[in-house]
């Protein structure tokens, strides 16, 4: 694997370098944080991109990806990090559309994959129910076979941003009568505008509204928006969850918050010094350069090795327990350098009535974050993993 950017690459970087600052900008940003025209600000970034052509690096070229090398889009997500910009939602383009490339039919592929590479329809996924969390296999959503149609009950939960979205990916049960749990499973594609769906909020520790309870009474849902054959949709949730797996490492993300933090600390005093030039600070901010190498460079390999063809198994098990770690020692890190100003609560607060707005933000990622160890599979499930495709236990 090499480890220095070509010229080819650094030509490249200085392309997406020159088009991501020209074409986001203080205000585009603006409405994508505020909770008012989040959606609208996100959709109008993602069909920015996908103008340049570049909103889906990892779909096939047929369907409408970029055909980037594994540099090249290590490159584009460092670059984007870099400048504070958002990563696209995935649950449209990482998510469902790799499903549907591999495992839809036709007409699913030609209605579908179109409408989520132009932004037209936003996704939320269906997987999470109360009794089912880090153990899928338990969920009880029902899905009856009427005619043409399916019937759902049953309830999602922790489902991301569905009080935004159009269409619901979801697991449900449609054989309950069977060996194992992971048997008579199906991957269905819901409208969520269909008559017996109501979304009810979830306030997260932070504050803020993006995780939601979705029940389904009596939803019907055509027998044409299953994916591949009936029954089999624990095959392809866990190709999904190999793809999710792998996103939630954020290392950009960590690199970028980590320089964050230091700048930060190079203004916050400790016995008369510049908290970053304290040694222990040093030492702990080290401590997180260190494991995000290792990590940067674990991604990369995984990153090569589906560029060539194969897909992540067992190593995004490895990157999501890593990378989330990370991610919650950086924010740690971050609230330690807030100090008091971490602990004040209200996203209404000016900065001067915070002394600096760097507290308020510090405190959102940091309570926030204390989930990432648990969404996407907790990383204890992870450890299962691991021990047995990769150790044999």
């Amino acid at each position: 694997m090499q480890t220095h950017f070509s010229e080819d690459d650094l030509a490249f970087q200085t392309e997406v370098r020159e088009f991501l600052s020209q074409n986001f900008g203080a205000e585009l940003s603006s409405r994508i944080q505020s909770r008012d025209t989040f959606k609208a600000g996100i959709i109008e970034w993602q069909k920015v991109l996908h103008k340049k052509g570049w909103i889906a690096p990892g779909w096939p070229v047929e369907y409408g990806g970029t055909d980037w090398s594994d540099t090249q889009n290590f490159i584009f997500d460092n670059e984007r990090a870099s400048l504070g910009i958002p990563a696209i939602n995935p649950f449209g383009l990482k998510m469902v559309a790799p499903v549907i490339q591999t495992f839809g039919s036709d007409d699913q592929k030609d209605y579908f994959l179109p409408r989520i590479l132009a932004s037209d329809d936003w996704w939320c996924q269906g997987y999470s129910e109360p009794g089912a969390g880090s153990d899928l296999a338990a969920l009880a959503t029902r899905a009856v076979r009427d005619g043409d149609e399916y019937v759902v009950n049953g309830a999602k939960i922790w489902t991301t941003n569905a009080q935004h979205a159009d269409w619901i990916f979801c697991l449900v049960r449609t054989n309950p009568d069977t060996e194992r749990r992971q048997q008579g499973i199906s991957f269905l594609l819901i409208d969520m505008t269909s008559p017996g769906i109501t979304v009810n909020p979830i306030i997260s520790i932070d504050g803020r509204h993006s995780l939601n309870e979705v029940e389904f009474n009596e939803v019907r849902v055509p027998v044409t928006n299953c994916i591949g054959e009936e029954n089999k949709g624990w095959t392809y949730a866990k190709a999904l969850l190999a793809h999710e797996r792998t996103a939630i490492a954020g290392v950009a993300d960590s690199k970028r918050e980590l320089n964050l933090v230091k700048e930060r600390a190079k203004l916050e005093s400790e016995n008369g010094q510049p908290l970053l030039e304290d040694a222990g600070f040093q030492r702990r901010v080290a401590d997180i350069e260190i494991e995000l190498m290792a990590l940067e460079y674990t991604e990369l390999r995984v990153l090569a090795s589906v560029a060539a063809g194969g897909s992540p198994g067992a190593e995004s098990s490895i990157l999501k327990i890593k990378g989330t770690e990370v991610q919650q020692a950086v924010q740690t890190l971050m609230m330690d350098v807030a100090g008091i100003y971490g602990a004040m609560l209200g996203d209404d607060l000016s900065s001067d009535e915070l002394g600096h707005d760097f507290g308020n933000s510090a405190r959102i990622r940091y309570m926030y974050g204390r989930a990432s160890t648990i969404y996407g599979g907790s990383n204890e499930v992870q450890k299962n993993i691991i021990a047995k495709a990769i150790l044999g236990l």
